[in-house]
This record gives C-alpha cells, structure tokens and sequence, in this order.
C-alpha cells in the first residue's frame, strides 16, 4: 500500500521510504488483474461488480502507454470493479472471441455482457474510471 513515498509492504513490520519504494516489497504494488482463457469466465463474465478488461500485447507501444493506468485503477476501483488484462498473444481466443482487431481495445462488462469499450490509449485515467464506476 502506497501513502505518499511510503510504502506499507503487508509481509514486512516496516514501511519502505523513496522512490524505488515498491521494488524493495518483493511483491510490489497491486496491480490489475490477469486474465486467460481458464479465468476469464468466473473472473469476467460472471463478476458481481463490472470489469474493465485491457487486450494487450508486449510489443504494442500504446499498450504500454496506458498500462500503468489500467494498473493504478486496479488499486483504486478494488473492491468497486475489477480492474484486469489479457495478453493477446497469450489469449487468442479470447481475442478472436471479442473481435479484438486493434490494441489496446478496453472493453467494459456489466453482468457477463460487453456495456462499453475505448479503442487506443486517448483516454484519462479519470475518463476510464468514470466510465467504469458508471457501471456499478
């Protein structure tokens, strides 16, 4: 847990100054989720609370971008949302299943089915998440 430069690592007793904080836990900050084929279901479709899911891949310059906005809103929404990714790469077929043709494609789920979805990496971390707290 991140408040200010400081760092809370919940496996450690003492919190961890700087800027290089995070790396010192040696499980970091919460991130997004990480969905596959063997989750995406249970974790996606049938979620209680509505679900952002970034399509990615390693090699895409925009998906990159944006990735650290996907991660910080995995923190802040958790709890309200989930907050998560899938690799494209790894995950073809859920690419193929939602039509994914460009990356990063952000789709948002409401009870199991697809509410809304943002093509590339324009939008704010503040226009995401009221797209998504929009939902709940």
């Amino acid at each position: 847990m991140r408040v200010g430069d400081v760092w809370f690592c919940s496996r450690s007793k003492f919190p961890t100054v700087g800027l290089d904080a995070a790396a010192k836990c040696h499980h970091g900050p919460r991130m997004a989720q990480q969905f596959n084929e063997s989750n995406f279901d249970a974790e996606v479709l049938k979620s209680d609370v509505p679900v952002l899911v970034d399509f990615w891949a390693e090699w895409c310059g925009p998906c990159k971008m944006i990735g650290p906005l996907i991660d910080e809103l995995g923190a802040e929404l958790e709890g309200k949302a989930k907050v998560g990714k899938v690799n494209v790469d790894e995950a073809r077929d859920l690419a193929v299943r939602f039509g994914v043709r460009s990356i990063p494609l952000l789709l948002f789920f409401k009870d199991g089915e697809v509410a809304d979805q943002v093509v590339g990496a324009g939008m704010s971390k503040e226009m995401l998440k009221q797209k998504l707290l929009a939902l709940v």
